[in-house]
């Protein structure tokens, strides 16, 4: 699978044959400290005046260099694959080999740092249901108001919390219609090669 550049990002990695292998490399080591710790304006200041390189070159290059590394991981590009994209931009071989051993270093590392970042959802635990049926009340002495009680338990960080919710065995059927539609939904191919490469 190869990586797809926009406009926009070719122009901020568009300095980088210009620089030689450590400005590269600190720019790298910069993104990698841009995906762990955030933005960091002071980092790419010093960087600007040890590279002899202007500020926002060294903020597009690393936003640049970011992107190419964290879709790249995201994805799990191929050595080949990741060349071949990179190939596009029209580096030297030098550069290009350079940049595939940045990948190659940081791709586990950056990997975790995305998982870390990832929002933990809760899970299922259990499901508890009660059906309740109104036969008559004081003003209506012959009616029928069934209701669906359900009592979800959930994993949340190591904490169960439990949602009771209640409903009417309608409104119930359409719910079980829809999320069986959306089971039917991800066995196809194209929902299935989307979860490949979110993992």
């Amino acid at each position: 699978m190869l990586l797809v550049l926009s406009e926009t990002q070719r122009a901020d990695l568009g300095f980088l044959p210009r620089a030689d292998a450590a400005a590269v490399g600190e720019l790298a080591r910069l993104a990698v400290e841009l995906l762990r710790r955030g933005a960091a304006p002071r980092a790419c200041e010093t960087a600007s005046r040890k590279l002899n390189i202007d500020v926002d070159t060294i903020q597009h290059g690393v936003e640049g260099l970011t992107y190419l590394l964290t879709e790249s991981s995201k994805l799990m590009i191929s050595e080949t694959d990741f060349q071949d994209s990179i190939h596009v931009l029209g580096f030297s071989d030098e550069l290009n080999k350079l940049l595939l051993q940045l990948y190659l270093e940081n791709r586990k590392e950056i990997r975790s740092v995305l998982g870390e970042l990832a929002p933990k959802l809760p899970s299922y635990h259990n499901l508890e249901w009660r059906l309740d049926v109104q036969l008559a009340s004081r003003s209506l002495r012959q009616q029928i108001k069934p209701a669906v009680t359900i009592k979800l338990h959930l994993n949340e960080n190591d904490d169960q919390t439990a949602y009771v919710l209640q409903t009417d065995p309608s409104t119930l059927l359409h719910l079980i219609q829809q999320l069986e539609q959306a089971l039917g939904e991800m066995k196809t191919n194209h929902c299935r090669r989307i979860v490949r490469n979110m993992k």
